[in-house]
């Protein structure tokens, strides 16, 4: 198995070293300081200009790689700030919420408030058809708290916890180091977990999130970017 795209689709997930320059980081964090000061993170931050023109670059990139076709979008853009202050912790799970809205709204589709804007579960289909990637702003070593992920775990469908813990302990963890400027690529539906860093340090990362423009099952993104 080689080449990020043969990865995505075996493992789950697929690591791109220095997608992005390394310097280009530095200056993202600058532009971010009101969030890095003031919360572990923030889900909206594809309204700001440097993470939009990050989204469009990255769509360009991840296209020519082949692990996104032409009509894939940005909808969504979340900060992560691990510090030594806030040195937190990410249980097991799958990303199972989706910045969007059913319209008209549905039964079967509840809707939950994330800051200020409405998310959904939405079916398996949809969660399948999405890609998450993760650029690292700083260094992030093993002792920094880096993700963790079971391999193969993307393609299991929606997992209840009793059955997250099981698949883990069938297939174990693989421990996911980058440095800045590398960009993780994931599947949604992949298990995935974090620890506190036990050598606290600066992790910054921004996830974005790219799928389809248009959704089915009636339902329509909060927020897209091309």
């Amino acid at each position: 198995m080689n080449g990020p795209v043969a990865l995505l689709d075996e493992a789950g997930y697929a690591l791109l070293p220095a997608l992005l320059p390394a310097g280009h980081m530095n200056e993202i964090a600058e532009s971010l300081q009101p969030w890095l000061q003031s919360a572990v993170g923030s889900r909206n931050l594809l309204t700001q200009p440097d993470c939009r023109d990050m989204a469009v670059q990255l769509k360009t990139q991840l296209v020519a790689i082949g692990l996104l076709g032409d009509n894939a979008t940005a909808v969504q853009c979340t900060l992560f700030d691990k510090t030594a202050d806030r040195n937190w912790l990410v249980a097991l799970h799958q990303d199972t919420s989706i910045p969007a809205s059913a319209s008209p709204p549905d039964p079967a589709l509840p809707i939950a408030i994330k800051e200020g804007e409405p998310y959904v579960q939405p079916p398996v289909d949809v969660l399948e058809s999405l890609l998450a990637v993760r650029v690292h702003l700083d260094d992030c070593g093993v002792d920094a708290g880096p993700l963790r992920v079971v391999p193969g775990s993307h393609r299991a469908g929606r997992l209840d916890g009793p059955a997250a813990q099981a698949m883990r302990s069938a297939r174990a963890e693989v421990t996911c180091p980058a440095a800045q400027g590398d960009a993780f690529a994931m599947r949604p539906l992949l298990l995935h977990a974090s620890s506190r860093a036990r050598v606290p340090s600066r992790r910054r990362v921004l996830h974005f999130l790219f799928g389809p423009e248009v959704l089915p099952h009636g339902l329509v993104w909060n927020l897209t970017e091309p």
